[in-house]
């Protein structure tokens, strides 16, 4: 068991991180993990149905991300649009923090936005003069370790191709690589879990028991539900998925159909009581999603696995490549 935080660090060269995806869906590589066998392969992701059996069910995150990255007028300010609270009232991620300090104002299309809040975690909630809605001059919030302004090229590829449900601060970035023609041809089921900052918050206690993730909503549908239950086994499309899939209410081992929240934060020595195998991307250090994936691999397979990507040249984050693990 690895409780400590320095334990999920690791050095990445920087060029490893990938700024824009591949030129299409799918060409993308894939490091296969055999968990039983502590075996690395190294395939490509159009590969995908060769690895899986016939009754195993794909589950994917169908949130859409909404263009939630705003600039005040003046260009000093960035908001993060969080959630529309009602009439006027926005939650939002601001920077540079000590612009927008309590009372504080700026304007985005002439509105005047202030301060009215400021919430224990940054988060800032602001009224608006007018009732308007900021998404729709809005872009697409890429993370910031991609240094570039986010385009239209973004629009498209910051999303994947089944996003239904707005509500998405962050793309689900292991469907990012699926076609239509890949997804048709394996079974698969939709769930929703709106992917908040909750998720990529950073860790700052040492001990990893004292971290607290934000609630994020999910819902499952009655045919997800019923799927889920069919499926010989559960091959889930990302870390949201596994969260959604973890917490979901269940009687006599059957997922029922259901709508709440989540905030389960998994981490070793986590087991699992849903999934059963896992495509994911390569995830930063210390964060919740390389200690989720952690729990459901082993620690130290899991590492050796990102030094050999990192030899082979894999592309990291959320434009990168991705792993299966079996």
């Amino acid at each position: 068991m690895s409780a400590g935080l320095s334990d999920y660090d690791y050095d990445l060269p920087r060029e490893l991180i990938a700024q824009r995806p591949v030129e299409r869906r799918g060409d993308s590589r894939m490091m296969v993990l055999h968990r039983d066998a502590q075996l690395i392969e190294h395939r490509q992701f159009h590969e995908l149905k060769r690895l899986l059996q016939p009754r195993d069910l794909l589950v994917l995150n169908d949130t859409r991300v909404l263009p939630a990255r705003r600039f005040s007028d003046d260009g000093t300010v960035e908001f993060l649009l969080l959630e529309r609270l009602g009439p006027r009232r926005w939650k939002c991620l601001v920077k540079p923090g000590r612009k927008m300090r309590l009372g504080a104002s700026a304007k985005i299309d002439d509105v005047v936005l202030q301060v009215e809040h400021i919430t224990a975690d940054g988060e800032r909630i602001v009224v608006l003069d007018e009732d308007v809605d900021l998404y729709a001059g809005g872009s697409m919030p890429l993370p910031p370790y991609i240094r570039r302004p986010s385009d239209e090229d973004d629009r498209a590829r910051y999303q994947t191709i089944f996003a239904q449900a707005p509500g998405a601060v962050a793309a689900p970035t292991a469907g990012l690589h699926f076609t239509p023609k890949i997804l048709s041809e394996i079974p698969h089921a939709f769930i929703t879990l709106h992917v908040g900052t909750g998720t990529f918050l950073p860790v700052r206690s040492k001990n990893l028991g004292e971290h607290h993730m934000h609630a994020e909503h999910f819902s499952i549908s009655a045919e997800a539900a019923k799927k889920l239950n069919d499926a010989s086994r559960i091959v889930a499309v990302g870390t949201t998925t596994v969260r959604a899939l973890e917490s979901a209410k269940r009687v006599s081992g059957k997922i029922l159909a259901q709508q709440g929240t989540t905030n389960l934060f998994i981490y070793p020595p986590y087991s699992f009581q849903v999934i059963d195998l896992l495509l994911t991307n390569f995830h930063l250090p210390r964060s919740t999603l390389l200690m989720l994936v952690s729990a459901f691999v082993g620690r130290k397979f899991l590492f050796r696995a990102y030094r050999e990507a990192i030899r082979e040249r894999y592309r990291f984050y959320s434009y990168g490549d991705c792993m299966l693990i079996l």
